[in-house]
């Protein structure tokens, strides 16, 4: 089966054909750094990431490319009320975006591009639509006609004579109100180390551009997708699209857009007020549980975020960890390189090839994670070992492998804690069985509401008993 995705340019399920067979090219807008990074931030790099993984699961050399947005209006003016240079500011949650990336396991891209890094392509393009005919200078500022361009609103299947312009747009006498800067003439109030020289005297560019010829640079004149969140769509992606493909340039052939996490139907942001900072969920919460809950919704619906989003997941952690933990005890542990080498289930993967069904893969991890459970109460060693690699390369293709380095070494950070509990819960559970070898039930069941009041969880199987932590411990 082919994968399919969801093109949001075409608005239907469209087969991936990667320009350069084998090979597939991926521009992420990437963040804003004006402040910290909440959940919402990381659900669009959780989703991409997925699909990252599937393409190289699949046999393809994918190059993600996710930019930095490091100099824009909102950047200077909290670095201005915070009396710090606005790259030291930009900087600063440049390093916490990379960080909270890392803690939930979303890989490096091949490239990081940062629009400060880019003026020659920047303005070199800005100068190329300029000659075409597509933009023309105001007061040292450049903007895209948007009359010039035929297909404008394409990508969002809007009518030019429809659109009204953004509410925050500078009133200036542009050709069109709803024309949209390339270029912005340098402001007095503005430091000079937020200006560059350009043809049209000095100033930075617009938010739209700096994707347009970063995507250039790295991917070349067309590639194969584009993605982002939701909220992107317009004026962001039209805006690219528009400018890329005015300037000659055949730019994305399909589109993916991620949905929002949402706080009682809200999106969440800053600018509401609902945000949950990332830093803050992960003192309660563990990161691979913080990755299953943004990735097991899919990509495209809507994630309501709620205190039981985070206990659900840690709930579901904590099994399949469980099971991986308590097969590999029982039949030896499988290498990285086996787990990425075994045949994935076909219902996982037609899952997956169905415009990345993460629910219904995790369903059927799930069946095996049952399956497997079964094999170890009837000591069943080689259904348990067939159902220990299946569900291990099922998660590892979501990046969500509890034996993998990234989330095996969390666990081990806390082993001194956990090797001294579990000589003391072993101790008890001694006790219990010896309390029921002798048909002392009352004491057996004392034992275990202590155990269980403490939040240690306890399955009797047939070679004894076996303690986990509670998820909500």
């Amino acid at each position: 089966m082919t994968l399919r995705l969801f093109d949001t340019a075409t608005r239907e399920e469209r087969d991936l054909a990667p320009l350069t067979p084998g090979k597939v090219g991926i521009y992420l807008c990437g963040p804003t750094v004006q402040s910290s990074p909440h959940v919402g931030h990381l659900r669009s790099a959780v989703a991409f990431d997925v699909l990252q993984r599937w393409l190289e699961r699949t046999g393809h050399e994918v190059t993600m490319v996710r930019n930095v947005t490091d100099i824009d209006d909102k950047t200077l003016a909290k670095a201005k009320d915070a009396g710090v240079e606005w790259w030291a500011w930009a900087m600063r949650y440049e390093r916490e975006f990379q960080a909270a990336y890392a803690a939930v396991g979303v890989l490096p891209p091949a490239a990081e591009p940062r629009a400060t890094g880019h003026m020659p392509e920047i303005i070199a393009l800005v100068a190329r639509l300029i000659a075409q005919g597509h933009a023309y200078e105001l007061d040292g500022s450049v903007y895209f006609d948007v009359r010039s361009y035929a297909d404008y609103g394409s990508l969002t299947r809007q009518a030019l004579d429809d659109l009204t312009p953004a509410p925050d747009a500078p009133v200036d006498p542009k050709r069109d109100p709803r024309d949209f800067a390339l270029w912005k003439a340098s402001k007095p109030d503005e430091p000079a180390t937020a200006s560059w020289d350009s043809p049209w005297g000095p100033g930075r560019p617009g938010w739209h551009i700096e994707c347009s010829a970063m995507a250039r640079r790295y991917l070349g004149d067309a590639f194969d997708i584009h993605g982002g969140g939701l909220d992107l769509r317009f004026p962001h992606h039209e805006n690219e699209q528009a400018q890329s493909r005015a300037a000659g340039y055949g730019f994305a052939q399909m589109w993916l857009h991620s949905a929002w996490v949402t706080q009682s139907g809200a999106k969440m942001s800053k600018s509401l007020g609902n945000g949950l900072l990332v830093s803050e969920v992960l003192e309660k919460h563990s990161p691979a549980a913080l990755r299953l809950a943004l990735a097991g919704v899919h990509y495209r619906s809507m994630l309501e975020y709620s205190p039981q989003t985070m206990e659900d997941a840690e709930a579901t952690w904590a099994r399949l960890q469980g099971f991986v933990t308590r097969a590999s005890e029982r039949v030896g542990g499988v290498g990285v390189d086996e787990v990425r080498a075994a045949q994935l289930p076909e219902p996982f993967v037609e899952a997956m090839d169905d415009d990345l069904g993460v629910p219904r893969a995790l369903a059927h991890v799930h069946e095996t994670v049952r399956a497997g459970n079964a094999a170890l109460t009837a000591s069943d060693d080689a259904a348990v070992a067939d159902a220990l690699l299946s569900v291990r390369a099922m998660l590892d293709a979501l990046g969500l492998d509890p034996a993998s380095p990234q989330w095996a070494d969390a666990s081990r950070a806390s082993e001194p804690a956990l090797t001294a509990l579990d000589v003391l819960v072993k101790a008890t559970l001694e006790a219990r069985a010896e309390a029921r070898a002798e048909k002392d039930w009352a004491t057996a069941d004392e034992i275990r509401d202590r155990l269980q009041a403490a939040g240690i969880v306890i399955e009797d199987a047939a070679d004894g008993a076996r303690w986990s932590l509670a998820a909500d411990a």
